[in-house]
């Protein structure tokens, strides 16, 4: 498993095309992709095996000195890359974009070479997922005769992708797998969910991850059935690392994200080397800062990725990027210029969001509670970076009552209200660490793309409801 041998051999029509529209323009890139999955889904009632996440085709990005257009097709090579050229220049002519929308000057960076790999260790065949999975479904089904529904999935993908500039020319190849494991339990008035997922550039790691965990995800979902809901009111809380993460990303992710910056919609502009958060909190974006299945080598602008350090010891730092912005906004572009696929956008998209490690150890942390809940597995949440209001579902709460659990669980849990009160309560961080990245996260209601958050557990001081 390597880059995809047919958009490997585009690559020198790519750079063709590329000098031919320099005559005519100021900067000229071209991204190609070739993306591709499979998605596995063993249930109690059906299989069902397809392929997922397919794109391929080429993006141009043009400047002529006034704007930056772009112009996406699905094929070329070395016999039809000049039709392709006067098409982009019957299209994307100087005379449409003589009023200057941005500031912005050309696109520069270092000149760069090199083709990128990480590639999946245990790939696995089809015969052999089905039958991994299956194995999952039956060990669950055979927990409890009060899980009724449940499904073993499995979800694997495999990027190519090129860059080509008057400066670079990179290429990139990875591949990542999440599995699922998924239980719904019935007492015969209520209906229960429970989960968990297991990421990996390993495919056999991530299916043995997940096959260790039916036990435990059978017994949740069957306690959530006597979950209750949780009396509204300010509570001292322990987040677990998937809810950490959720607040991280819906916190300070979209918050940071700096074509916000441009459009002045996010209120972390004004805060930028100001006190957010508590000085134990330090946050960090970045497709080098961790392995997980948002990691690339270069993003869709070309820039090579990178660890960016958002909050430092309470302290904003900066946001992240994509290029244009950055250009805009006079600074060093991060590696956050993400597209869906090659007919998409780019935009500022956040990659592998997490808060760094502390030194408490949980147990201290669960001892330090009055009287509040150990909230678990995120659900969903959303973030209004103009205000600064986020709310986060947490799946379900234990009760802590004088340093330890009752037994009592609550679900669902939302946890609402302002971002830097949220941040500043901040008063224990643990040393364990864990990413996830088991989902998606859209610009709004749109623009798709694969991300990862987490962190260590964290004590604060939040409303729920």
């Amino acid at each position: 498993m390597s880059l995809d041998r047919n958009l490997l051999k585009t690559k020198s029509a790519c750079k063709k095309l590329v000098e031919e529209l320099l005559k005519t323009y100021e900067y000229v890139s071209i991204l190609g992709e070739a993306n591709k999955g499979l998605r596995a889904n063993v249930n109690f009632k059906n299989v069902s095996i397809s392929d997922s996440d397919i794109s391929y085709g080429f993006v141009a990005k043009i400047f002529n000195g006034a704007g930056y257009s772009e112009y996406s097709f699905s094929y070329i090579d070395d016999n039809c890359y000049l039709d392709i050229a006067k098409k982009i220049q019957s299209e994307i002519k100087l005379d449409n974009l003589k009023q200057e929308r941005v500031s912005v000057k050309s696109l520069k960076g270092e000149s760069i070479k090199k083709s990128f790999a990480r590639e999946n260790d245990n790939p696995l065949t089809i015969p052999i997922i089905k039958e991994r999975l299956t194995k999952i479904k039956d060990a669950l089904k055979n927990t409890d005769e009060r899980i009724i529904q449940g499904a073993a999935i499995l979800n694997r993908i495999e990027i190519s992708k090129i860059f080509i500039d008057n400066t670079k020319e990179l290429d990139q190849y990875y591949t990542w797998t999440n599995s699922y494991i998924i239980a719904i339990a019935t007492d015969g008035e209520n209906i229960k969910q429970a989960r968990e997922v297991k990421g990996s550039p390993d495919t056999l790691l991530s299916l043995d991850s997940i096959e260790k965990e039916i036990k435990n995800v059978s017994e949740l979902a069957i306690k959530l059935l006597n979950a209750k809901q949780v009396v509204p009111g300010v509570y001292d809380v322990i987040t677990d690392p998937s809810i950490t993460g959720l607040i991280a990303h819906e916190a300070f992710g979209h918050g940071v994200e700096m074509d916000m910056f441009v459009k002045n919609r996010a209120k972390a502009k004004e805060y930028i080397n100001k006190r957010v958060a508590s000085d134990l909190v330090n946050m960090h974006d970045g497709a080098a800062a961790a392995t997980q299945v948002a990691s690339f080598f270069f993003d869709d602008d070309g820039v090579i990725s990178s660890d960016t350090l958002i909050i430092k010891n309470g302290i904003l730092q900066t946001g992240i990027s994509d290029c244009l912005s950055a250009l805009e906004l006079k600074t060093t572009p991060t590696g956050n210029g993400r597209r869906e696929n090659y007919a998409h956008k780019a935009y500022t998209r956040m990659t592998n969001t997490y808060f760094e490690p502390g030194k408490d150890k949980l147990e201290d942390m669960i001892k330090s509670i009055k009287f509040g809940y150990y909230l678990c597995d995120t659900n969903n949440g959303m973030e209004d970076p103009k205000n600064w209001q986020i709310q986060c579902t947490a799946e379900y709460g234990l009760e802590i009552v004088d340093g330890k659990f009752t037994g009592n669980i609550v679900s669902p849990v939302v946890m609402s209200g302002y971002v830097p009160d949220l941040l500043q309560s901040i008063s224990m961080v643990s040393d364990e660490f864990r990413l996830d990245g088991a989902g998606y996260c859209g610009k709004g209601h749109k623009e798709w793309v694969r991300v990862c958050d987490g962190g260590p557990h964290l004590k604060a001081r939040v409303k729920l409801g």
